[in-house]
């Protein structure tokens, strides 16, 4: 049976507080197995006998939709694949481990076409570098990510598709429970 990662976008934002039982309830409702949140953050790992992760991300995201009254945008991995994204270093290991910088993962639904990733090239600077790689997005921000002129929102329309951001932090660490 399949084991993925569902990661929520806007989950916890806009004045909207979902506590982790009741989102573990919410998938519960849908018939998936084992369920359980992985920080307060909207990570949500679960069995599932689905095979088609699309139709289960639109399942999950209509169901969320439904019973909160509000859009949770829904990114799912087979955790097998997580070790690998969280491993995946697009950016020299000098320029991560510099105090300051953070590497975010982007999770995308579908892996952007060659002009996306033109646009996403282009916009790369100094302080905001990007890299695409499969269905993931990796943005190096060299210094606090609240100054950034990027954000969610921002990437999003740069992209012109919906994206999720964890900090590489928290991907390494859902990937340590599938190691």
């Amino acid at each position: 049976m399949p084991r993925y990662v569902a990661f929520l976008r806007a989950i916890n934002v806009g004045g909207h507080t979902v506590k982790m039982d009741r989102l573990k309830k919410l998938f519960e409702e849908l018939g998936l197995a084992q369920v359980e949140t992985f920080i307060a953050s909207g990570n949500v790992i679960f069995d599932t006998t689905e095979m088609n992760t699309q139709n289960l991300e639109t399942k999950i995201a209509s169901h969320l939709q439904t019973s909160l009254g509000y859009e949770v945008a829904t990114f799912l991995r087979v955790t097998e694949a997580i070790p690998a994204i969280a491993a995946y270093q697009p950016f020299s290991t000098e320029d991560l481990e510099k105090p300051g910088h953070t590497l975010f993962v982007g999770f995308l639904a579908v892996e952007p076409n060659e002009a996306t990733k033109q646009k996403i090239a282009d916009v790369s600077s100094e302080t905001d570098a990007f890299h695409i790689f499969g269905r993931e997005l990796y943005w190096l921000c060299r210094i606090p990510s609240n100054e950034s002129k990027f954000s969610g929102p921002r990437l999003e329309k740069t992209l012109g598709m919906p994206t999720t951001l964890r900090n590489v932090n928290t991907v390494k660490r859902i990937a340590a429970k599938f190691a």
